[in-house]
């Protein structure tokens, strides 16, 4: 049996480098991919909710018009909005880390009770439910709940992929040497929080 030259030794080594170094990449790229995806993700999440912290200033002077003594009430909305706000841009600049983000559901949770009271009161004036700029807003915030539950149910089917992704061997090996880590799902706790606020009356 003929001896193996240096030469075929360092041809076959070249091979197995290139291929190795080529598994590499595309499993590096991949992450990379995944998770730029799950950034875009929180990103449309984000969009959705600024639309909807835009309207409800909007939404609580028009009923501020007809039911000036509901003062509780919009004080409680307010609040829960501007927690709401700061919580969500703590999140987004902490790159969804868990601990912020659970924050922010809590304050979306309490965000969504405080505009279930604002509807609640609504309800109780007739002219208001006839007003046709609270109409068009209780309209619009309707269309952005439901754009803000599609882009969290896109958001966690993202996150779920990145997170397979980064767990499965060997992808894991190559995850942790470049500090890929699993990111958190965005999930409500309160079984009522999965429904959106209710807008229609």
């Amino acid at each position: 049996m003929a001896e193996m030259t240096p030469l075929v030794g360092l041809i076959i080594l070249g091979v197995i480098v290139f291929v190795l170094g080529g598994f590499l990449i595309k499993l590096y790229n991949g992450l990379i991919t995944l998770r730029n995806k799950v950034e875009e993700a929180w990103s449309d999440i984000d969009v959705q909710l600024k639309r909807r912290y835009d309207l409800i200033p909007n939404l609580v002077e028009t009923v501020k018009a007809y039911a000036k003594h509901e003062s509780t009430v919009f004080e409680k909305v307010t609040k829960a909005r501007n927690l709401a706000i700061k919580y969500n841009d703590e999140a987004k600049n902490a790159k969804g880390q868990e601990e912020v983000m659970k924050k922010s559901y809590e304050a979306e949770k309490q965000l969504s009770g405080a505009l279930a009271s604002l509807f609640a009161v609504a309800e109780n004036y007739p002219d208001l439910k006839a007003d046709r700029n609270f109409s068009s807003l209780q309209s619009e915030l309707a269309e952005t709940e439901n754009k803000i539950e599609k882009s969290r149910r896109y958001y966690n089917g993202t996150v779920r992929d990145f997170n397979t992704k980064v767990q499965i061997f060997p992808n894991n090996l190559v995850a942790g040497i470049f500090g890929f880590k699993q990111r958190a799902f965005y999930e409500v706790e309160d079984e009522k929080q999965r429904e959106n606020v209710k807008v229609s009356f």
